[in-house]
């Protein structure tokens, strides 16, 4: 189905950027690397790569071990180091305002630059050609649950900074449509008060109700034109509350509980001095989603510290046409071949509209229209 943009919401968002933008991904797919150049050009985004890392040119020795274990495997430990070494770099440069043009790599980077803010993928991601209206989105969405009230020390959500026993196990949900006014931040157009926005990712759950650290707060938009149909929404984490309890069209921003895949994250300086810290020098136990679970929930000796998420996410898989094999390079996705390319709940994907947007073009194909059998 073809769908068109109106020409007067073309420029009306304003630009919601991180400092820089990483992309992780090997050097050998250079597939992958071509595509991503393309999407973020069309999206007038630069990027910068990462390199991955082969897990077999890891010592043991680098591999922080507390207690007696089996190594993991390679796939999972070259992707854990590739992560930390993009964090690097952002605590080391200095830091500059965040409305300069996005970049593109990942963890240890964002440390090294001291960067106040960056954007980590996948190499294999892919986005709806309105990005920039939903980063505006998610913008106001942390600064509602994150930021103080006006003249106050007080917080819209009444379980943020940390729930107690007299804030409420159930919070109502703000609108989107009625967000409170806060005190306007100083340091990220996303607030003050976060340490990693999860914003790609294969599954996530709401804040658990008897969860006694994880704020309870929820931005609710109704009518999201972005959002996939139910009937095309999936995820790993079952129930699907976002699905079975909100109505068609519906996005919610709120705190990390259980984030599954780690398809795009966005940090903070703070936020990235403290995964080098929790996940580059503690035990390396699971894959690099799980210890980033284990960062923002304060599980397996480690803190816990202010994440926050969007469901569905932003950023999600690329399936494209060819060989299955080619699809990962940590898992065995087996034989068998992909006749036409795909992107996971993305409706105006930039991969998919790449023609129409190298002519200049407005007349997108929305993968997932409401009227679809």
């Amino acid at each position: 189905m073809v769908s068109r943009l109106p020409s007067n919401r073309m420029l009306m968002f304003v630009v919601v950027q991180f400092q820089e933008i990483f992309v992780v991904g090997l050097p050998s797919r250079t597939d992958r690397r071509d595509g991503m150049f393309l999407q973020a050009a069309l999206s007038d985004m630069r990027i910068e790569f990462i390199d991955g890392v082969n897990g077999k040119d890891i010592p043991d020795k680098a591999i922080p071990t507390t207690f007696e274990r089996e190594r993991m495997n390679d796939a999972s430990l070259g992707s854990w180091r590739a992560h930390m070494n993009a964090i690097q770099e952002q605590v080391i440069k200095l830091g500059v305002s965040y409305d300069i043009p996005l970049l593109t790599q990942r963890c240890s980077r964002v440390v090294r630059r001291n960067l106040t803010s960056a954007l980590i993928l996948e190499d294999d991601v892919d986005w709806d050609i309105r990005i920039k209206r939903q980063l505006q989105d998610l913008a106001l969405s942390t600064r509602a649950i994150t930021q103080p009230l006006p003249h106050s020390k007080l917080y819209a959500d009444p379980t943020f900074p940390a729930p107690s026993k007299e804030s409420f196990t159930v919070v109502p949900d703000i609108s989107f449509n009625s967000l409170p006014t806060t005190e306007p931040p100083r340091i990220s157009p996303y607030g003050d008060n976060w340490d990693l926005l999860w914003i790609g990712h294969c599954g996530m759950h709401f804040p658990f109700e008897d969860n006694p650290v994880i704020p309870k707060g929820r931005v609710i938009h109704l009518k999201d034109e972005t959002v996939a149909p139910k009937k095309n929404l999936w995820t790993f984490n079952i129930p699907f509350t976002l699905k079975d309890k909100y109505p068609e069209h519906t996005r919610a921003v709120h705190h990390v509980q259980e984030g599954v895949c780690t398809l795009g994250y966005a940090v903070s300086q703070a936020g990235a001095r403290k995964l080098l810290h929790e996940l580059g020098l503690k035990d390396v136990t699971d894959g690099f989603d799980i210890l980033v679970r284990f960062f923002c929930e304060g599980a397996k000796g480690r803190k816990y510290h202010r994440c926050l998420t969007t469901q569905p996410a932003l950023f999600h898989h690329h399936r494209a046409a060819g060989p299955l094999s080619a699809e990962s390079d940590i898992g065995d996705h087996g034989g068998g071949f992909r006749e036409k390319g795909s992107t996971d709940m993305v409706r105006w994907s930039v991969r998919l509209n790449a023609d129409v947007l190298l002519e200049g073009g407005t007349d997108f194909v929305d993968q997932y229209p409401d009227n679809s059998p």
